[in-house]
């Protein structure tokens, strides 16, 4: 097997090392042939561009002892480490470890850095060929969460990159991590994270199409968690609990935001701005505000009650509606005079049309069910209704049609059945509530009689898209089609209305021209989200852009840089729960729907489901995360002696230097090295011990490693206590709730059985490794005891 080419450097100092390793795409050699076996077996997708190595800096291999502390380069290898005279007496612990690391061909070869730094052993992780690209890795799934995890964690996992239900997730809404509160009882909790990227779940718990479930990990299974169904029950207890969970804030600024738009985009902005302090008003030219969550989405998906609860929420938050407001050029021009900053979320209301005669007597799906919400459900005067179109616009058209008691509605449209842009779900719910469907039909001619609509002669459609995935419909016209109809409705998309605008906002193709990460438009102080800029999107879709133009001009208006998400950093104080039974196959649970014959067009289909019920199904949740572990023989040795890390940059704490970071296991920032391990002189009472569970001599990593130092008192008893676990969590697990039970205890089979049971408390095997935590017991006892046994 060959390796891509890459350049190679041998670096003559620290400093120059660090210079060259700055760059993402640079990797460092501390003396083993690790990276170079993982770069034959091209275990990751990309090779580095530079490998530097750090054997030819003179000055790191030294061990320097003093009455104080010992001192150990970075480059000190192992066995120099196991046989040196100062480290066997004072720190035999330290030289167990070192000594434990397989061969004595690969202990001579590998470093002190080296070890520390070493990349994890997963299987999933080093697969040759990068078989399975895993979160460590910057995928989006763990392969041993439901597959081989004999040797992973016990104490949990570790979140080092988004799941694959939040990737999905165009909110980017951290659901394992809500979902964990669900499952634990806390739903205040799961309220303010939900909160942190949706500010309006109630809705989008109902209408939201649920990308999110369709990448769920759990789907390749057994099946995916019914993710919108807890979503829709979190946020209707945030609508009940809104004085708690959505006040106005405790800071006032002096800045005004003017919204024009009150759809999910201009919510989701006026939430954020609001929160962070500014005084927010929003402007729509409606009665209701809502946008389309209050006109165009049928009531029996969202009941208007819930939108009108949520915009009063917001209110009582301090947000400022002025509804039946028309916003012209003057209003336009006088509102950027007025307020400091303006965002502009004017959705997409314009009903296109067809290019073709007589287009004046089609009507609107748009304004058909817009008038559904403004007049109420009405029975139509017709018996046969052609709807135009493939969208999801188009299936609540056709079934709101039905449900006022149309006999015959037939949708049309140029895609295939597996073309259509509506949710399976919607097209499913279309048919079977008697809505007939016609693809591959492109609208020829109007078939009309004294100004009346008669039908529509249809052209088959043969294609829809080019090679490039343009829109280029293509027609038989020798194969040609009639329907009748006594109304024909278009939902053939929708446009925007932007005549509100002066010429300095930039648009195209009638769309505002604006950042895609920060709404920013071509005039300071002007910002765009929502369908405006992007056209018809999805309600969550709005909700994120408008999220990401709020933080966009909070900074603007505080005139400080935007806050970036925070990085992905797991340590010891943030293992994540993993609940056994989500490793169990299990069925979803689904919400009661109404019968088709007692479904109505004002009533809402689906109900929520129970609090038992959700709480059970946030339970399935694999709460996806990294629960590869820690492999360092020396790291679990370094924590037991209290050991501090020297780097290029800082000093840290051995139990502060690790952490499980995509492609590495500490908290070593680019371009940051290890220089020297310093080691305070152990106490002149105290015991030490390593102890390393593994199947055979020649494997260099332990199944479970435990480091111990046992200060002890004349009487007998134990004084300061310092054990570290390695290779039972993603990062070395130091036990200090047993360390402070073993503190003033006389060693015994009870205090040893006892810290046992204590060291294992929290542990949490997954389906297939709950031996290793017999093995900590059985450490554990054995280091308790020690030559007392």
């Amino acid at each position: 097997m060959t390796m891509k080419e890459f350049k190679h450097l041998s670096a003559s100092s620290l400093e120059e090392a660090c210079t060259a390793s700055s760059s993402e795409n640079v990797r460092v050699i501390a003396g083993g042939t690790d990276l170079l076996g993982t770069l034959k077996d091209k275990v990751h997708t990309a090779v580095p561009e530079l490998i530097v190595d750090l054997k030819t800096i003179s000055g790191l291999d030294s061990i320097k002892a003093t009455d104080k502390s010992v001192k150990i380069g970075a480059l000190t290898s192992l066995s120099q480490i196991a046989g040196h005279e100062t480290i066997r007496a004072n720190y035999p612990v330290l030289a167990e470890a070192a000594r434990s690391v397989a061969s004595p061909q690969i202990r001579n070869m590998g470093t002190l850095g080296g070890n520390l730094c070493q990349e994890t052993r997963c299987w999933y992780y080093r697969a040759p060929d990068d078989q399975f690209h895993c979160l460590r890795k910057g995928g989006t799934k763990c392969g041993a969460l439901v597959g081989d995890n004999r040797y992973h964690s016990i104490f949990g996992g570790a979140r080092v990159a988004s799941p694959a239900c939040t990737s999905a997730c165009p909110g980017h809404v951290k659901i394992a991590a809500y979902l964990s509160q669900v499952q634990s009882g806390d739903l205040m909790k799961a309220a303010k994270i939900l909160l942190q990227n949706n500010p309006i779940p109630a809705m989008t718990g109902r209408v939201c199409p649920h990308t999110c479930e369709s990448a769920c990990n759990r789907g390749g299974f057994d099946e995916s968690v019914s993710i919108r169904n807890i979503e829709r029950f979190v946020g209707d207890y945030i609508l009940d609990h809104s004085s708690e969970l959505m006040k106005p804030p405790k800071s006032q600024t002096r800045k005004s935001v003017a919204i024009i738009g009150s759809g999910p985009a201009g919510l989701s902005a006026a939430y954020y701005l609001r929160l962070a302090g500014h005084q927010v008003t929003v402007f729509d030219r409606m009665a209701h505000a809502g946008g389309m969550l209050a006109y165009t989405i049928p009531s029996y998906r969202l009941p208007k009650d819930i939108v009108q609860k949520q915009v009063s929420v917001l209110a009582e938050m301090g947000i400022r509606f002025k509804l039946e407001t028309e916003i012209d050029k003057k209003d336009f021009k006088a509102l950027r005079k007025k307020f400091d900053c303006l965002f502009l979320a004017t959705g997409a209301w314009h009903q296109k049309t067809l290019p073709i005669h007589q287009s004046e007597l089609l009507s609107s799906g748009m304004e058909f069910l817009a008038k559904i919400q403004i007049m109420g459900p009405a029975k139509l005067r017709t018996d046969k209704v052609l709807v135009i179109g493939g969208g999801n616009v188009a299936m609540d058209v056709a079934i709101s049609a039905k449900r006022l008691g149309i006999k015959h509605v037939t949708i049309a449209c140029l895609e295939s059945r597996q073309e259509m842009a509506a949710f399976p779900e919607e097209i499913a719910q279309a048919v079977e509530e008697g809505v007939q469907i016609q693809c591959s039909w492109g609208p020829k001619q109007i078939l009309q009689r004294d100004g009346k609509v008669t039908g529509m002669e249809f052209v088959r459609c043969t294609s829809v898209f080019d090679v490039n995935g343009t829109f280029r419909p293509t027609f038989d016209s020798d194969q040609r089609s009639k329907l009748d109809a006594d109304q024909i409705i278009l939902a053939i998309g929708q446009g925007t209305e932007l005549e509100y605008l002066d010429k300095s906002v930039r648009t195209e193709r009638g769309l505002i021209l604006a950042d895609r990460e920060t709404g920013a438009t071509s005039v300071d102080g002007i910002f765009a989200a929502g369908d405006a800029v992007s056209g018809p999107a999805t309600v969550v879709e709005a909700i994120a852009t408008g999220r990401k133009a709020a933080l966009a001009m909070d900074a603007y208006l505080r005139q400080k840089q935007k806050k970036e998400d925070e990085k992905t950093h797991a340590t010891v104080t943030d293992l994540l729960v993993m609940e056994a039974s989500s490793q169990n196959h299990s069925n979803r649970s689904e919400a009661a729907e109404v019968t088709l014959s007692e479904r109505k067009i004002d009533r809402e289909d689906r109900s929520t489901l129970n609090a038992a019920t959700i709480k059970d199904e946030a339970s399935r949740c694999l709460n996806c995360s990294c629960v590869a572990v820690s492999p360092s023989d020396i790291a679990p040795a370094l924590i037991a002696l209290g050991a501090k890390i020297r780097t290029t940059k800082r000093v840290l704490a051995a139990e502060d230097f690790f952490g499980a970071v995509p492609l590495g296991s500490t908290v070593l920032e680019v371009g940051e090295l290890i220089r020297e391990v310093e080691i305070p002189s152990p106490e002149s009472m105290a015991r030490q011990a390593y102890y390393k569970f593994r199947i055979r001599n020649a494997i260099d990593f332990p199944i479970v490693s435990l480091a111990a130092v046992f200060g002890l008192r004349r009487d007998g008893k134990f004084g300061r206590v310092r054990l570290a676990l390695g290779a039972v969590a993603p990062v070395p697990l130091r036990l200090e709730t047993v360390e402070d039970f073993l503190e003033g205890k006389t060693p015994s089979e009870d205090v040893a059985a006892a810290a046992a049971e204590i060291a294992v408390q929290e542990s949490q095997p997954l389906s297939k490794n709950s031996f290793k935590v017999q093995i900590v017991r059985a450490l554990v006892t054995k280091a308790v005891l020690g030559e007392h046994r």
